[in-house]
């Protein structure tokens, strides 16, 4: 964040940003900025108040009746509508986009005259977008590209790319899938390339008027020879499972009964798959990011891992991932 916080005064507010060959700081004569830590090309307007202590990043809209107080970091080409306050503890990355009159929280228990020794922070990461009207509850994080729908209440934290609706919000989609794979009854013939090296593998089906089988031979079928199966089930819908990425282990995952859908993603691109049938396989490799949603009641996910359970082989925060990514030559 640049400090050149060469701001116009009330008596002449000189032209804006983009008239300025100095690129300086833009207060409007109605507005208030106190902060000297304010990047260039930010526009503050009438009737917006930034205190001391904030610090703002390069080229931001600070709309009409916005407030920012002093434990406040915003990053670059943010953009805060008319009515939005960020309170102490919030943190906003580059270019997120602040709907009007959505609403943070930074206290789980205020009480008038009452202050904790430390205000929750709540994390909204780069280019999420937060809708009008929303409510954002203390301590929760927005991931990457996250999209929060208007008046949505956020209580628990949002994934990387993922768009939530309601109250209380839960995912009801992820965007920009790069790939909508629909999965058909019928076994897939040849194996079909994914995003990060997934790809759809096929399972052999025999069915009579006795039942069904589903059969998989491990060093002919799948591309790895299991260390461990198990099953996921009785998940309500609106949960998420996986949310993850493996450092070294390989899965498989097959939906025995009913359907699930699932994203991979290899910090670049998207897939999203919707597993309804035993006769597909989704083939998951190490290093890639895994989330599966929209379980229907009946839904049984069984999954093949290339090894035994380790809890260090799991990355379960997106931007550690996409930084381990980039640690290991990966384009992401």
């Amino acid at each position: 964040m640049s400090t050149d916080t060469t701001r116009t005064g009330a008596a002449d507010p000189g032209p804006a940003p983009e008239e300025n060959p100095r690129m300086s700081v833009f207060v409007h004569p109605q507005g208030i900025c106190e902060s000297t830590d304010v990047g260039p090309a930010t526009r503050v307007w009438a009737f917006a108040h930034v205190l001391p202590g904030a610090k703002i990043g390069a080229d931001c809209n600070v709309c009409d009746h916005v407030l920012v107080e002093n434990d406040v970091v915003v990053g670059d080409r943010v953009t805060l509508k008319s009515g939005v306050q960020l309170w102490d503890g919030i943190r906003l990355g580059d270019d997120v986009f602040v709907g009007p009159n959505a609403t943070f929280a930074n206290d789980r228990y205020p009480r008038s005259k009452q202050y904790p020794e430390e205000f929750l922070q709540t994390v909204v990461a780069d280019g999420a977008s937060i809708g009008a009207g929303a409510v954002i509850l203390p301590g929760v994080r927005i991931g990457r590209r996250a999209m929060v729908g208007a008046g949505a209440v956020v209580t628990k934290d949002v994934p990387a790319n993922a768009v939530v609706v309601g109250n209380p919000a839960r995912i009801v989609s992820y965007v920009e899938a790069d790939d909508v794979q629909v999965v058909t009854p019928e076994p897939a013939t040849e194996p079909r390339s994914l995003a990060g090296g997934a790809r759809l593998v096929p399972v052999k089906v025999a069915s009579d008027m006795r039942g069904a089988l589903a059969a998989i031979e491990f060093a002919q079928d799948l591309p790895f020879v299991p260390a461990r199966f198990f099953a996921v089930f009785d998940v309500p819908s609106k949960d998420v499972r996986g949310e993850h990425a493996h450092r070294a282990c390989e899965q498989v995952l097959v939906c025995l009964r009913g359907s699930v859908t699932c994203i991979v993603d290899d910090g670049t691109e998207r897939t999203q798959v919707r597993l309804d049938t035993p006769g597909v396989g989704l083939y998951m490799p190490a290093m890639t990011w895994g989330t599966q949603y929209r379980y229907s009641a009946d839904a049984v996910l069984g999954v093949f891992a290339s090894l035994p359970y380790d809890a260090d082989d799991y990355i379960r925060d997106y931007e550690s991932f996409v930084e381990a990514l980039r640690e290991s030559g990966a384009d992401a």
